[in-house]
């Protein structure tokens, strides 16, 4: 027991340094992005209606760091700016499951195909969520808000760092440097933690192959991971350590796609807050793509890249660098910091 108890602090670092030049500059685009496109801006663009908006929608939510509970208020605004529920469905699905930061993260845990794949997979899921519910809606029905309950724009409604009024007020770099380097660290710093614990104590517990060894890998793995990842919220850049401390744990590179896919988007307070602001009709779509996507995302993910290619990067290299190393010591402390500009501001 003391061995494995000892090797926990060692994974953990190993992780940590290995994320940490990704995630800054991760958080350096997304300081910027969320000046240059912030909420407003991005109402100005999709409120529209028809295919059009519904491609701009999924595009847009890709690479923006907003996770499933400051994705909401955005997305009521942009329907009560005009935007049709296929377009907002769109922004719903894809938003939450990657941002510029988790992709350069998943790059650094889980390799280029992973990378590609994931936020190719979010927008091909917002896609066909968001032109499903433009379809079963018709377009009478898709413009109106009847049966909807209103929502406050989202200058108003956000809270937290998706939508703050005092990065417009400051000059472009101090608005994109508070953000990336103060808000975005604020937000994801405790689950981020808890992704790199809960991947060491995988690590350093289980056994190689050990979930192969239950439950072989295919559509019965892909499914029981997509089933863990519905019901709880998992950061979409917290949950990246955890696939990757399951990939070396035995399941498939699939059934960790299907987990972090439904984990930071379907868990149970977003799909209400869906359901109450939506209709019932949209969130089920909304609830049907996300799992659709995951489940054959992930049989698809299986067939492009073997277990082996992912464990290679997960377990490979020479281990972390001085600069990685460097980079995980400005992490902590930029985590440290939005820790405690979190509690001055209550």
């Amino acid at each position: 027991m003391a061995e494995w108890l000892l090797q926990i602090p060692g994974n953990f670092w190993e992780v940590l340094a290995e994320m940490a030049p990704y995630l800054l500059l991760g958080f350096l685009v997304a300081g910027f992005l969320s000046v240059l496109l912030p909420p407003a801006a991005v109402e100005r663009h999709l409120g529209g209606k028809g295919f059009l908006s519904i491609l701009k929608a999924s595009a847009f939510g890709v690479p923006l760091p907003l996770c499933s509970c400051s994705v909401i208020p955005v997305a009521a605004s942009l329907r009560n700016h005009g935007a049709g529920r296929g377009a907002v469905t769109a922004f719903l699905v894809s938003t939450p499951q990657t941002g510029v930061d988790s992709i350069l993260a998943t790059y650094a845990l889980l390799g280029p195909v992973f990378a590609v794949f994931r936020p190719l997979a979010a927008l091909v899921s917002g896609l066909l969520g968001g032109s499903a519910v433009s379809l079963l809606e018709g377009p009478a029905e898709e413009g109106s808000h009847s049966g909807e309950t209103s929502a406050e724009p989202a200058g108003r409604a956000c809270h937290g760092g998706c939508c703050e009024e005092e990065a417009k007020k400051r000059n472009f770099l101090a608005g994109a440097f508070r953000y990336g380097f103060v808000t975005l660290p604020r937000e994801i710093g405790g689950p981020l933690l808890a992704g790199l614990l809960a991947a060491a104590l995988i690590t350093a517990i289980l056994p190689k192959d050990f979930f192969s060894g239950l439950v072989p890998p295919g559509p019965l793995q892909v499914l029981l991971l997509m089933a863990a990842g519905v019901p709880v919220y998992i950061c979409a850049t917290g949950s990246i350590p955890v696939a990757a401390g399951l990939i070396l744990a035995g399941v498939s590179p699939g059934a960790a796609f299907a987990l972090l896919m439904t984990g930071p988007a379907t868990n149970a307070a977003t799909v209400g807050t869906i359901w109450k602001i939506m209709g019932k009709r949209t969130c089920l779509v909304y609830l049907g793509s996300m799992l659709a996507g995951a489940f054959f995302g992930g049989l698809l993910l299986d067939q492009l890249v073997t277990p082996g290619e992912i464990e290679s990067v997960v377990a490979g290299g020479t281990g972390p660098g001085i600069a990685a190393h460097l980079s995980a010591a400005a992490l902590l402390l930029l985590l440290a910091w939005g820790y405690i500009d979190s509690r001055q501001a209550k």
